[in-house]
């Protein structure tokens, strides 16, 4: 994902910032359709680490901003179909949008991070590519395992042993 040209430092953080706000609301709806506790569990982290990169985000626009009010614009970096959440969509559908919108926040404060003027801000958007980079692929698995047991989001215990059986003597 690359940053406009014309993109002033402080749009790309006040749209990072409105990016985060997305992530952490799309985690918390989500996890009012899952019943699997072990998943409900990582929705709630995942909630809780974008909620931790929107403090980061504004305590950064306002070391280089100052007093600047930060303006949270009606729509962040991620395509519209990224930030978007329907109630009727398929919980595996969810979690494919999740992944996608990850992957997009990795490459943008990667590209952010490249273009910053001042080393504190590429070490904080580095750190924040990262930590997406690390989110994509906890939700990759997840994606791997609701492909392979379609079900296994509608129940609160999934495979504490009842599928597993002994080969052998």
């Amino acid at each position: 994902m690359a940053i406009k040209r014309k993109s002033q430092p402080a749009e790309v953080l006040e749209s990072a910032v409105k990016a985060e706000i997305d992530a952490a609301d799309f985690y918390v709806r989500l996890r009012a359709k899952i019943r699997n506790e072990l998943l409900l569990e990582k929705l709630k982290f995942l909630a809780y680490e974008e909620e931790r990169h929107r403090k980061i985000l504004e305590r950064l626009f306002g070391q280089l901003f100052g007093n600047r009010e930060l303006r949270i614009p009606a729509r962040s970096f991620l395509k519209p179909e990224e930030a978007a959440f329907s109630d009727a969509s398929p919980v595996l559908d969810l979690f494919k949008i999740a992944l996608n919108a990850e992957k997009t926040s990795e490459e943008y404060y990667a590209a952010a991070g490249k273009s910053a003027r001042d080393a504190e801000s590429r070490r904080i958007l580095g750190y924040l590519s990262r930590v997406e980079r690390s989110h994509y692929f906890m939700i990759r698995s997840e994606v791997d395992l609701l492909e392979k047991f379609p079900g296994s989001y509608d129940v609160e215990k999934f495979h504490e042993g009842q599928d597993h059986f002994h080969v052998g003597p």
